[in-house]
């Protein structure tokens, strides 16, 4: 994750290019980690990238990584070796790669080329307004984010975790198709308050889980929004504003009510976008949120933002098994909880959903921050987890993370055990802190729980005649009859992105040393292996040997999957869960930053699950 600290308009771009070309780097696109050269020059090593004989080759300069590539981009960026041209913008550099793809390739390079540019407006725009949207959440939630209690503290939260860089995909601060107005009035990094629009739609067209009865007690009536003429024939779903109009015209065609379908005309109810922008919390119920399609993508041009209806029934599935887990091992009854995602709706269309996530009782007095706002900046300076620790682990950040790792590690492996993976990324993780007479307590809320990998032979193994039948889940993809899908998942998520990340971060912002703090990640985690047992066949075995000693790492290819080649061209089944191979940093030296001489020979898959 970059600092988030602002910086002036011209340097932001250097820095956005930086890692957009570390991201291709590592993903190998166009063959630059396979068909590159390493050269050793004074100012450190170059790569050089062969290219056709009329453009001749680029020049890549590289720094040391060391999280989920040796090596990644420095300035001064792409330079052509024919005659020393330095390739400093964006549209210079997705150019010069878009040359050397594949032409069936090429309009992915142009869609991410769009994408780099509003991810940089997007860039410049929080740069502008840091300053103004501290002070609004700082006058709403107060000036120490130590002090933000409950779900609604949470949200100013989100509001700070949405200006963060994600720690992989380089443009997740773009948002496709929106400009600064709509931003400014629904994106969760300005905190906003808005209403939501309703559809009133023929019963009989919507399936509703649990029964009408399990909806809040308040959802409106058609008569309540304006349209009694309808009677009681028709059930009302909620329309995120940013679905009106044409997406909407469309999903209505497209299934089939067009005509049978109403829009009221007033506006009802008002919400607070989440981190995840397509949900949001209910204002005056900030532990209810609603999960709304929207027609636009975030991380990548596949990844679109509508719900598909079998994600639902998946989550739900879901949900309840975690259920079951947690009955058999009750250490985890009060440390690990879990938002209920059992009430939703759908008119059969992936933009007329509403999922209904109800949250735990009794959070009111705790601080709720998801993971992904740690290494945020706080009002007034400082990160996010300092501010955490100040409060709760005596200004001892890396204090709280060896909490969070212990219990985190503890779950996951556990789950392993049964043969489960969780798509539990930064986003789908609170932690959940307060005081009890034993001291500090720390708890970890999760949600999203509709894109599990599981292996269906431990799981029987565990569970029995308890175990889920396959068929209850709506994606086919969820079981397998082998560890490798639960592996990957867990490596990418909880590894890469829920531990690894933090320890990188942390070391970036100098609270300690990497070293120090990547052998942190590495003995909780084999703590927490040990306790699944290292015997042959036994679940500790698998995860030490995938690992904590595996030479490599599978790690996520997202701009590959997720906007540069079609699901054809880089065969991803799913484009969340497309993987290539870096180095383990888990076997890092001590205090070592990265170390070996040359690029690895090939970017070798995992397979895509």
């Amino acid at each position: 994750m970059a600092a988030s600290d602002p910086m002036s308009e011209s340097a932001q771009e250097p820095e956005l290019l930086v890692r957009i070309l570390s991201a291709l780097l590592r993903e190998d696109v166009v063959g630059l980690r396979t068909r590159g050269a390493v050269l050793e020059r004074p100012d450190g090593p170059w790569l050089r990238l062969p290219a056709g004989a009329a453009d001749g080759a680029l020049l890549l300069p590289l720094g040391p990584d060391g999280y989920q590539s040796r090596y990644a981009a420095r300035l001064p960026l792409l330079v052509r070796e024919a005659d020393g041209a330095r390739l400093t913008t964006l549209d210079e550099v997705v150019a010069a790669l878009r040359a050397l793809a594949d032409p069936v390739d090429r309009p992915g390079f142009d869609a991410f080329a769009e994408e780099c540019r509003q991810t940089l407006v997007t860039m410049r725009l929080h740069a502008r307004t840091r300053d103004e949207v501290e002070g609004q959440l700082a006058g709403r939630h107060g000036g120490d984010p130590g002090g933000w209690l409950g779900l609604g503290g949470g949200l100013g939260f989100d509001a700070l975790a949405a200006r963060l860089d994600h720690p992989v995909y380089p443009t997740a601060r773009g948002r496709a198709g929106l400009d600064e107005a709509q931003l400014r009035a629904y994106a969760p990094e300005f905190r906003p308050d808005f209403a939501l629009r309703w559809l009133a739609v023929p019963r009989g067209a919507v399936t509703v889980a649990g029964g009408e009865a399990a909806l809040p007690d308040w959802w409106p009536t058609p008569a309540e929004v304006g349209l009694a003429h309808l009677g009681d024939g028709h059930l009302c779903l909620p329309v995120h504003p940013l679905t009106l109009g044409e997406p909407l015209r469309g999903a209505l065609c497209e299934s089939g009510l067009e005509g049978a379908a109403v829009l009221s005309e007033q506006a009802r109810l008002g919400v607070v976008p989440t981190l995840s922008m397509r949900t949001v919390a209910v204002a005056d119920d900030p532990a209810l949120h609603l999960k709304l399609p929207l027609a636009t993508s975030t991380l990548g041009l596949r990844n679109r933002r509508s719900i598909k209806p079998p994600t639902l029934i998946d989550g739900a599935e879901g949900q309840r098994l975690l259920e079951k887990v947690i009955a058999r091992e009750p250490r985890f009854a009060e440390s690990v909880l879990q938002a209920d995602e059992t009430v939703y709706a759908h008119a059969g269309h992936e933009l007329l959903a509403v999922l209904c996530r109800r949250y735990p009782a009794g959070l009111d007095g705790s601080v709720v921050v998801p993971m992904a706002a740690l290494l945020g900046r706080a009002p007034g300076g400082g990160l996010v987890i300092d501010r955490i620790a100040d409060r709760f682990y005596g200004g001892d950040p890396l204090a709280l993370l060896d909490a969070c790792l212990t219990l985190l590690f503890d779950w996951q492996t556990t789950l392993f055990g049964y043969g489960i993976g969780l798509e539990s990324h930064q986003q789908n993780i609170s932690l959940v802190l307060d005081r009890t007479a034993g001291g500090t307590r720390l708890r970890l809320l999760f949600k999203d729980n509709d894109g599990p990998r599981i292996n269906a032979v431990r799981l029987r193994e565990a569970l029995g005649a308890d175990a889920p039948d396959p068929s209850d889940f709506a994606d086919p993809r969820v079981f397998g009859d082998g560890d490798r899908p639960v592996l990957d998942l867990f490596t990418t998520i909880t590894l890469h992105l829920c531990a690894g990340s933090y320890a990188f971060g942390l070391a970036r912002h100098g609270r300690a040393p990497l070293g120090r703090l990547l052998g942190l990640v590495r003995d909780r985690l084999a703590e927490a292996v040990e306790r699944q047992g290292t015997g042959a066949g036994e679940p500790g075995a698998a995860l030490r040997a995938a690992v904590l000693d595996a030479p490599e790492l599978p790690i996520k290819a997202m701009v590959s999957a997720g906007t540069l080649l079609s699901k054809e061209r880089s065969g991803a089944a799913d484009i969340n869960k497309h993987y290539a191979s870096g180095p383990n940093y888990l076997l890092m030296p001590t205090g070592a930053r990265v170390s070996g001489a040359s690029l690895p020979e090939s970017l070798t898959s995992t397979g895509s699950t």
